[in-house]
């Protein structure tokens, strides 16, 4: 693991704490939210903060410095199951990751019908 990935984890951490707290999770949870997945290569679930924009039933994760980071890459092509923390509840959905043409990257996430 790099420094940068040393770093990300420490600060990862620091943010899940942070947003577990009552008041300051409605806060923060309208522009910072917990995402899980499973590696396509490792099988392992992954928990991680990520900044979001949601309209309606999509979500757009923007992907900061994305080229020194990998778990978006578990959403290309076809793109893969998720899971979302919205108002304090995990919400399923299918992610899939693209990149464009200023090199900037983007998981969009089609929530599943919470009906």
């Amino acid at each position: 693991m790099g420094t940068f990935q040393k770093i990300a984890a420490v600060v990862n951490t620091g943010f899940g704490v942070v947003a577990r707290i009552p008041v300051l999770d409605k806060i923060i949870g309208k522009a910072i939210t917990t995402i899980t997945y499973t590696g396509r290569k490792s099988g392992k679930t992954f928990s991680i903060p990520v900044a979001y924009k949601r309209s309606g039933d999509e979500v757009v994760i923007a992907v900061a410095m994305p080229d020194k980071k990998t778990w978006w890459r578990n959403f290309s092509g076809e793109g893969a199951p998720i899971s979302i923390k919205l108002d304090g509840v995990d919400r399923p959905g299918h992610g899939v990751s693209r990149r464009n043409d200023k090199g900037q990257v983007s998981v969009k996430v089609t929530l599943e019908s919470s009906i």
